[in-house]
């Protein structure tokens, strides 16, 4: 991704993205630049939720749907390449949702907790703090990825050597590296 010069930002949001119907739950709580643009933030969140950008997605504020216009599969958003978030979000407290992967659709709810002016020395976007790993691309939605964490706990579990197989010998449920987040985040820092 083309780093884009942009002016200093006016305002930051204080933004906390957590899967939907998890428990215990996923999520992140990052700040971004109102200058930010859903596109870049779809981005952001692929980065920070370790999602593979693999699937087609959409955001939904109020009742308009924003994506990439997918007229061939009858998906009719509206662009979400030009909007910014200070053109959408109405103040603190303000949700929305982020939809990823319409085959395992997995919900991610989006809380503007805080508008901060920008901080001196502080480069956006930034991961602040989460919690524990996004699960695998692929496992089958919220119910897939139950059954998988229960398979993968008893080595008596019928599927326990086929997600054993399937998912990376690491993976652990309970990880986050917010260093690594961050990393990740340095490429749509426009000053780094």
């Amino acid at each position: 991704m083309a780093k884009r010069k942009q002016a200093p930002p006016k305002a930051i949001y204080q933004l906390k993205i957590g899967l939907k119907g998890l428990k215990p739950p996923v999520w992140r709580r990052i700040q971004v630049a109102d200058a930010t643009t859903l596109n870049e933030l779809h981005l952001m969140i692929q980065e920070i939720m370790d999602w593979e950008n693999y699937h087609l997605h959409q955001f939904t504020i109020g009742r308009t749907f924003y994506g990439q216009p997918q007229p061939d599969y009858g998906l009719e958003f509206k662009n979400e390449n030009p909007v910014k978030l200070s053109q959408v979000i109405s103040g603190e407290k303000f949700k929305f949702l982020y939809t990823y992967d319409f085959g395992d659709d997995w919900e991610h709810e989006i809380l503007v907790e805080k508008i901060l002016p920008p901080a001196d020395g502080v480069s956006y976007p930034i991961c602040l703090t989460g919690k524990r790993a996004c699960p695998p691309e692929d496992c089958g939605g919220i119910w897939g990825y139950k059954e998988m964490l229960e398979a993968l706990q008893d080595p008596e579990h019928p599927e326990y050597e086929t997600y054993q197989d399937w998912i990376d010998e690491d993976f652990d449920p309970e990880a986050f590296d917010l260093d690594e987040i961050n990393q990740r985040l340095k490429r749509f820092r426009s000053n780094s």
